[in-house]
């Protein structure tokens, strides 16, 4: 294809905050909603699960359906995120949302463990494959003074999807509304009301007109871009600047690879190490605080939502309150400092925990502070590795690094903590968040050395497309 000169990333940089951004953050946001909801629903649930009158689990078997919705997302990440950058945003967005629906539909109808584990992979599929689409979009489509900290949001709203999850759960768990094997099923349907109405707001979403550029669709950029200022519908001032690329239809595996593992092989052990640290303790902790409200502290399981739904609803505060100083004070000092301060408040959480010293709600308490600054370093993750690879890569790198960062730390942890708790020793836990700390402080030494300050910085020139010739 011919070599385009093209304006358009700072046409789109150059936009003020509009209502088209915000249908952008609301329909394509709310992926990170659902997942907080599905995690907290399957944490919350997990003591009803395992009485005979439901499905009869265990501890382990819990752990395992923890984890098979890990291992879906995963697998959804890497495969919908190559999907992503070879087909656009817009198709694979959709077509994700719809498995997400599938998935929680049927997970209602489950009858066995078996069943249940097989309904929650197929959900996790959904949402792994969410991630990529939407990531990559909506940094495409936010302008660069503002990206950093409506990232952060987004990614952050994981936890008003928690929050929701966490009431729900003790409406319809309670058994005072319906019996408890049919409460559970109805929880889900929470999830699959929302996602349709998403659906539908996303045919309102156009598709990125950078992805549109770099893939040769040059008119198509420009019609959409010209109605993306039609609808921001207020006057403009002329873009700076031009970027000059030769658009490709398909860009390979090995021209992916080999950026990300050869000049940018730094960028990509730094965006591993955030993704593995958070995706550890958040998996660690919230895939079976459930389990240790009941074990350690003989809390009743239909009331293992109040103690989530104040610990969800600090976390997305911190997002949210602290999201603006990624964008002012910078990406490396914030990354850093919120990975490192998590870490070391994590230790101190970890030894009380060991000695006995805690209470249901002075942990939860405890909790509620390490996450409001784990949460945003844990969104500071995704954000990083959305913004620091090519344009024709972006999702496939979103996606690969999720998908290790979750297999190797949110696949483990599950596992690990339904052991550690099924051992009923309060140490082997400390213990585990011991280790959970430990990976934090490391990303935060990481993103010292190797952190890369993206904050103001329009895409292309925190990372210069592929494609591009200067």
């Amino acid at each position: 294809m011919p070599e385009i000169t093209t304006d358009i990333p700072a046409r789109l940089d150059r936009l003020p905050w509009s209502q088209f951004h915000l249908l952008v953050v609301v329909a394509l946001g709310v992926t990170w909603i659902l997942d907080g909801l599905e995690v907290t629903i399957v944490g919350s649930i997990g003591p009803i699960l395992k009485d005979r009158q439901t499905l009869g689990l265990t501890d382990q078997d819990i752990g395992s359906i923890a984890a098979c919705y890990v291992a879906g997302a995963v697998a959804g990440a890497l495969l919908f995120g190559w999907l992503t950058d070879r087909f656009g945003r817009r198709l694979i967005f959709n077509l994700t949302l719809g498995i997400y629906i599938l998935g929680v539909l049927c997970s209602a109808f489950a009858w066995n463990f078996w069943s249940f584990a097989a309904f929650n992979c197929l959900t996790g599929l959904g949402i792994g494959g969410e991630y990529a689409a939407i990531n990559s979009a909506i940094d495409e489509l936010i302008p660069a003074r503002l990206r950093g900290r409506i990232d952060l949001i987004v990614n952050g709203s994981y936890w008003a999807g928690a929050a929701f999850g966490a009431a729900g759960s003790l409406l319809l768990l309670s058994g005072k509304i319906v019996g408890i094997d049919l409460g559970w099923r109805l929880a889900f349907g929470i999830g699959a009301v929302l996602g349709g109405v998403i659906l539908y707001l996303r045919r309102f979403v156009p598709e990125s007109p950078r992805w549109q550029i770099t893939h040769g669709r040059e008119q198509e950029a420009k019609q959409t871009t010209a109605e993306i200022e039609r609808r921001v519908a207020k006057p403009l001032p002329p873009a700076k600047g031009t970027l000059k690329v030769h658009p490709r239809k398909v860009f390979g595996f090995g021209l992916i690879l080999g950026a990300m593992l050869g000049k940018n092989r730094g960028r990509s052990f730094l965006a591993l190490s955030l993704m593995v640290a958070q995706a550890f303790l958040f998996n660690a902790v919230f895939f079976t605080y459930g389990l240790v409200l009941t074990t350690f502290y003989h809390i009743q399981g239909a009331q293992v939502g109040l103690y989530i739904l104040p610990l969800a609803v600090g976390n997305f505060l911190g997002p949210l309150l602290l999201g603006h100083l990624f964008d002012t004070v910078g990406r490396k000092t914030m990354i850093a400092g919120t990975y490192g301060l998590a870490g070391v408040l994590l230790i101190g959480v970890a030894v009380l925990f060991g000695l006995d010293e805690l209470t249901a709600w002075t942990q939860t308490a405890c909790w509620m502070v390490v996450f409001f600054i784990a949460s945003a370093a844990a969104s500071s993750a995704y954000l990083t590795a959305s913004e620091i690879f090519p344009l024709e890569t972006r999702a496939m790198a979103i996606a690969l690094f999720y998908a290790l960062g979750t297999l190797i730390g949110g696949v483990s942890a599950p596992f690990l903590f339904g052991y550690l708790i099924g051992s009923g020793s309060q140490l082997a836990v400390a213990g585990g968040y011991a280790g959970a700390a430990v990976l934090m402080i490391g990303a935060a030494v990481c993103e010292v050395v190797l952190g890369v300050e993206a904050a103001g910085k329009s895409l292309e020139d925190v990372a210069q497309p592929l494609s591009s010739s200067g």
